[in-house]
């Protein structure tokens, strides 16, 4: 569990004290899960502070939002500024950054459109989702939850609604003794765990579930993807049946959250050897020298944050 506190949250265009960052008990999106949210990180590099992917992730909050019928008062631009400034503010790194938007008037009613779209901004010091020492490898297991399909809950939309469906994998799993859960599509392939993406290796050919499966586009997914194939790697998406996993030489999540975390065993089978394999290792080394500022092929990925805050965007009327 991340430990919660900073000094400011941006809330719709200022900075308020982290205390004082509240919303209606009443609110539409606390009682019906219709909010949108990204998580973002920010690492410490050779130039100082810097986010990693910033402009991917705040293009996916946008559409999320489109998803769930919300128009967002800010554009792109000023999204980006914003988590910069907030960034700035607290001055905390490695960061979690997480935007989220919502409904937070009171406003009950499950088909509400109308009244305030509101934007919030919280950043947070970065841990390990899934604990100290995860790097080295996860027990999992195979949820008995589906991941909805899409024409269900749209899976391209990170909208907290979501969230319950890994909310109940991951605490079945915790309650069994694992560490993380694999999610399998309605039509019982592999989908994701509660919130990454999944890889699998056989033959040095790296194998991920694609769109067929309802999964969340992830934007870690699509950096592994790119490192896998820079290194001279294959990557092919597909579905993914269980028994192409139980029998994969090295398995892998990707995640903002939980960045790159090999696979040790899922449920009584042993994933390879039971250790990091040799591809998920160069991958991850690439990955986390380019989070860091210390890979100049991938150094667009990176935005930087300067120590002074500008001041706050103020919303649109």
């Amino acid at each position: 569990m991340m430990k919660t506190e900073a000094k400011k949250v941006w809330m719709d265009g200022e900075l308020v004290d982290f205390a004082d960052a509240r919303s209606h008990v009443l609110g539409h999106s606390l009682h019906y899960g219709v909010g949108v949210f990204e998580g973002i990180r920010a690492y410490e590099t050779p130039r100082g502070t810097a986010i990693f992917r910033l402009k991917e992730h705040v293009a996916r909050l946008l559409m999320s939002a489109r998803f769930y019928f919300m128009q967002v008062p800010y554009s792109a631009a000023e999204i980006e500024q914003a988590i910069v400034d907030t960034t700035a503010a607290n001055d905390i790194v490695p960061a979690y950054i997480r935007p989220l938007v919502y409904r937070g008037e009171p406003g009950l009613g499950v088909k509400k459109m109308t009244g305030k779209v509101s934007l919030a901004i919280g950043v947070i010091p970065a841990t390990k989702y899934l604990g100290p020492g995860s790097e080295e490898g996860v027990k999992t297991k195979i949820s008995p939850y589906r991941k909805p399909r899409s024409d269900a809950i749209p899976s391209y939309a990170k909208a907290a609604g979501n969230y319950l469906n890994s909310y109940l994998a991951g605490v079945d799993a915790l309650k069994e003794g694992y560490e993380e859960a694999i999610l399998l599509d309605a039509l019982g392939h592999l989908a994701e765990g509660t919130g990454e993406n999944i890889f699998l290796v056989r033959n040095r050919t790296l194998y991920t579930p694609g769109t067929e499966s309802d999964i969340l586009m992830g934007i870690t997914r699509d950096s592994v993807i790119r490192i896998a194939r820079d290194l001279d790697y294959e990557v092919i998406e597909k579905a993914l049946s269980v028994n192409e996993l139980y029998s994969a030489d090295e398995a892998f999540f990707s995640g903002t959250f939980a960045e790159i975390v090999p696979i040790r065993s899922v449920g009584q089978y042993m994933i390879g050897d039971g250790k990091v394999g040799l591809v998920t290792r160069q991958i991850a080394e690439v990955f986390y020298r380019a989070v860091q500022g210390k890979e100049k092929r991938y150094a667009e990925w990176l935005t930087p944050v300067p120590k002074l805050v500008a001041p706050a965007i103020r919303a649109r009327p």
